[in-house]
């Protein structure tokens, strides 16, 4: 398959390069600093740009066979990169007929928000994360509402732990607010897995061990 990466520089994204290559894809990636993909493969590419720019998000999306967002942005007051970003990645799928969509957003989001526990929501969150999470609500939002093929994937604590290939996936999981953690190289595997499985078709699947 032909993939465009946005987010391609952070952790997940990264883990997405490298796995999308592995498997045999064709991988496109948006960055504003292409010099932080240092992958030199013969089926990857990188376009400068950024998500907030539309006529270069169109570019990277033209000829692709679907799409993976794992942005990332700094809790800034008021941010709207991810809401903002989407908006133009969905606005270019629409243009270019590319329908499938695979996002990682954040457990807590949403219909998963008892599953984050008390304290991450009512004290973590307002405290460290307000304003980003406010704009993946957002993100998340359009998403939903959109006629693509999408899957929105929500992981749980995120870790730079190994690759194990073994999580837990579902959208009523159950598990532990404390404990409840991902790689994010896990993360990347299900998220490719979601490029040819129909099973979270239209819904948002929390990941965790």
């Amino acid at each position: 398959m032909r993939l465009v990466i946005f987010g391609a520089t952070g952790g997940t994204g990264r883990g997405l390069v490298e796995q999308a290559l592995e498997q045999g894809h064709w991988v496109t990636a948006l960055a504003r600093n292409p010099s932080a993909l240092q992958d030199h493969h013969e089926r990857f590419s990188v376009i400068q740009g950024d998500v907030l720019d539309p006529a270069r998000v169109e570019a990277a999306v033209a000829g692709q066979d679907a799409v993976l967002i794992a942005l990332g942005t700094r809790n800034v007051p008021k941010t709207t990169v991810l809401s903002d970003g989407t908006r133009n990645i969905l606005a270019a799928m629409q243009s270019q007929g590319v329908r499938r969509l695979v996002c990682e957003t954040n457990n807590g989001l949403g219909d998963s928000r008892e599953q984050a526990g008390f304290f991450f929501l009512h004290i973590f969150v307002p405290l460290v994360f307000k304003h980003v999470f406010a704009d993946k609500e957002i993100q998340e939002q359009l998403i939903r509402q959109s006629d693509r093929d999408w899957i929105i994937v929500r992981p749980t604590r995120l870790t730079d732990g190994p690759r194990t290939g073994v999580y837990r996936t579902g959208q009523q999981l159950k598990i532990s607010p404390v404990s409840a953690r991902i790689s994010r190289v896990d993360v990347a595997e299900f998220m490719l897995t979601q490029l040819v499985d129909d099973t979270y078709l239209r819904q948002c699947p929390t990941i965790s061990y």
